[in-house]
């Protein structure tokens, strides 16, 4: 029986959510969650369909100690909510430097919780970043509101490729300074 290791990633503790890293019981519901067009059409790493195995690797690369990013589950089961709302994650992009990235399961879209999530792991600052970055496809303003309500600042245009799409997608990238 293989156990989940313990690694070293803060549990960030909210009212209506808890960001927790991820194990491996999460599997089955973040399959289930990723697995629908349009969660992994909206991200540039999710394939469509979901191939086996993906979201097994996905865990243990978050539980690896020399990951370059951290991701957490937005985990609502202390105020009788799902276990899997959506993930949310920093990548270590330079020194100071991360870029925030998420998503939210279809059932949890236009609650406040991916904005939600953002503020409290920004407040956090788990990795002491003092730019935060954040990419979204321009055909998603639902994700460029939830940066720019958490303060995001908008830099300009660019383009990222989607797995999912299995095309290059026009993009916003937005940062965030923290002092």
């Amino acid at each position: 029986m293989k156990l989940d290791k313990i690694i070293n990633q803060p549990v960030i503790e909210t009212e209506r959510f808890v960001l927790r890293p991820l194990r491996r019981s999460d599997q089955g519901l973040i399959e289930m969650y990723a697995g629908d067009r349009s969660v992994a059409r909206m991200t540039s790493s999710i394939p469509h369909p979901l191939p086996p195995g993906s979201i097994e690797a996905l865990i243990a690369r978050a539980q690896d100690a020399s990951r370059v990013e951290d991701v957490w589950a937005i985990d609502g089961t202390h105020t009788d909510g799902s276990e899997i709302m959506g993930l949310i994650s920093l990548k270590r992009v330079d020194t100071g430097q991360s870029e925030i990235g998420y998503w939210v399961a279809p059932a949890f879209w236009n609650t406040g919780l991916a904005s939600a999530a953002v503020r409290a792991l920004i407040a956090a600052n788990p990795l002491e970043s003092k730019t935060v970055f954040a990419c979204v496809f321009q055909d998603n303003p639902a994700s460029a509101r939830v940066l720019t309500n958490g303060g995001f600042q908008y830099l300009g245009d660019a383009e990222s490729f989607s797995v999912a799409r299995n095309a290059a997608v026009p993009t916003w990238t937005y940062s965030l300074k923290l002092d």
